[in-house]
């Protein structure tokens, strides 16, 4: 089983990230990626792929933007665990389809987006 993705949790990273103009535009999500900054250690049992997770009140209410970002982190984890290039910080941000796309959609996407951002590597 892949390792469990690091994560973006303060709002700097995800503007850095945001700023960085690299994104990719599906219907049930969006993706932005850049990679990350020299001061990421990477050690041996250090994830250098980290994560952040999004869902403005767009999306709907409480209840609707933790569904989208629990299933956003789901399609995360099985996609981008395995494929996704290491030493960048993403960005994953929901949608108003993202709560009731269906899930397979919502991988697929994933992976094109990484496909387009040029940031897929094949599973090892």
């Amino acid at each position: 089983m892949p390792r469990r993705l690091g994560r973006l949790l303060q709002r700097k990273d995800s503007l850095r990230v945001a700023g960085g103009k690299r994104k990719w535009v599906a219907p049930g999500l969006i993706l932005q990626a850049l990679p990350a900054p020299g001061e990421v250690s990477a050690g041996p049992n250090t994830e250098t792929r980290r994560v952040g997770f999004t869902a403005s009140k767009k999306v709907g209410n409480a209840v609707q933007r933790n569904r989208a970002k629990r299933r956003l982190r789901a399609a995360a984890q099985q996609v981008m665990a395995a494929h996704a290039v290491p030493a960048h910080d993403y960005v994953v941000i929901a949608r108003n389809e993202t709560p009731d796309r269906p899930y397979t959609s919502l991988v697929a996407e994933l992976e094109l987006a990484l496909k387009r951002l040029g940031v897929w590597r094949n599973a090892e």
